[in-house]
């Protein structure tokens, strides 16, 4: 199943990537492997992961997660819903719920 990631790294920024194999992936990381940016910030840690249905999703999800500022990522990573619809309102408050589906059923569970 794909998936979407964040992780921290080492200068204490995010990455967020999608891949359809999670664990492959957080080895590449580790090992420098595939990413520029995180092979410069070793050791990554994963810090907030989700499962999609389709890889698509997942890379849609990962997209709009790059947009997002560090308070938004960061409530996101805490499952803090409340904080994350707050700070989605209040800069684009005509598209707070272009949330992906999965996210969203996500918030609603908690």
């Amino acid at each position: 199943m794909p998936w979407v990631y964040i992780l921290l790294c080492s200068d204490n920024s995010y990455y967020t990537g999608s891949t359809p194999n999670l664990e492959k992936r957080l080895a590449e990381h580790q090992e420098g492997i595939g990413s520029e940016y995180t092979s410069r910030r070793r050791p990554v840690k994963l810090v907030y992961s989700q499962e999609f249905v389709t890889l698509l999703e997942a890379f849609c999800a990962e997209r709009q997660i790059k947009g997002w500022g560090r308070k938004k990522k960061e409530a996101l990573i805490k499952g803090d819903w409340e904080e994350l619809k707050r700070l989605s309102k209040s800069r684009h408050p005509s598209t707070s719920s272009g949330w992906p589906k999965n996210i969203s059923r996500m918030a609603e569970g908690y």
